[in-house]
């Protein structure tokens, strides 16, 4: 990369100020203040003009209004308005610490990535749910590891809430499909496209998910038929990792099943290990009883979410069809 590094920040909202106005509090509040911001709204009941006037006075803001509802769409807009020669996206909520820009600034200076993602944390603000909900979605024992959760970058690919990619990048493989999971099936074809993939560790976020318990449900649901789309659209895609929350969803169930049929509890001892499991390693890191014990239950709810939506897929390919007739058309 002989040029300087010029960040354009994208980010998507609809109906959500709140969120928007806490984004830009933590983009005001950066040590490296040289980015420029579009925010990519769609047709919003509660609209976030008045937020984006208000931090306009300090920072480079561009206010987009996009009629068209779906996501990527509106971020690839972004994508297409940025001056900048490397975008950076995030959801609208997320809180980025104030080091953000300039780690990243300095690392990609130092070793250059075409694209570069980082993880996510809960900040100490966060509710008892969204930090039970923010283990369960970064545990080396729910996820593996693999949303950046670990040192290993092999299996690593970047998520939209928190990625990064030059504009030279876009130009080759072009933005977000308009499908579930669209930001993983992105950087599957970024990596498949020769084009270098990062692991920034530092360059974290706050994801501030605003979710209940049957919404989670319902999203680790959608991610696991999303896993056998991008299964259909990216050969060689799948691995082992990807089965286990099928497997650990029907074994859980034949376990459960099996205490019932012949009357011996002793059959459901590897569920109460599980959970004992994720009790200490949620309570080492997060020191507090009630999201240890929550987070048992969002930890459940995440594997048999993702487990049954991947099941579902694999045997009806209801979504997978779907798209392919959608890109097809396309």
């Amino acid at each position: 990369m002989h040029n300087k590094i010029q960040f354009s920040i994208v980010v998507p909202v609809l109906n959500r100020p709140n969120e928007i106005q806490e984004f830009l509090e933590s983009l005001s509040q950066q040590t490296d203040k040289d980015f420029e911001i579009i925010i990519m709204e769609g047709e919003s009941l509660q609209p976030c003009d008045e937020i984006c006037k208000k931090y306009s006075k300090g920072l480079n803001i561009k206010h987009i209004k996009n009629q068209i509802l779906s996501r990527s769409i509106r971020r690839n807009s972004g994508i297409e308005a940025a001056t900048g020669n490397y975008v950076i996206l995030f959801d609208s909520d997320c809180i980025l610490p104030p080091q953000y820009i300039e780690t990243v600034r300095r690392q990609l200076t130092e070793n250059y990535a075409d694209c570069f993602g980082g993880p996510d944390k809960a900040h100490k603000s966060f509710n008892t749910l969204q930090k039970a909900v923010n283990y369960s979605m970064t545990s080396l024992f729910t996820t593996g590891g693999i949303r950046g959760g670990t040192n290993k970058s092999e299996n690593f690919l970047p998520r939209a809430f928190n990625m990064g990619f030059s504009k030279e990048v876009y130009a080759k493989v072009g933005g977000y499909a308009d499908i579930i999971g669209e930001d993983i099936d992105l950087s599957m074809r970024i990596k498949e496209a020769g084009f270098s993939i990062r692991l920034i560790k530092d360059a974290f976020v706050y994801h501030k998910r605003r979710l209940t318990l049957k919404k989670f449900y319902k999203q680790t649901y959608t991610f696991g038929c999303a896993r056998i789309v991008f299964a259909s659209r990216h050969k060689g895609s799948l691995k082992i990792l990807h089965l286990l929350p099928a497997c650990f969803t029907l074994g859980n169930l034949v376990l459960v099943a099996a205490s019932i049929i012949w009357a011996c509890i002793w059959f459901l001892l590897p569920i109460l290990i599980y959970a004992v499991t994720i009790f200490i390693d949620s309570f080492i890191k997060n020191k507090r009883i009630t999201i240890s014990l929550l987070a048992i239950l969002t930890s459940y709810i995440q594997l048999f979410g993702y487990g049954s939506g991947f099941l579902y897929e694999m045997i009806t390919h209801r979504i997978s069809k779907k798209t392919a007739e959608k890109m097809y058309r396309q």
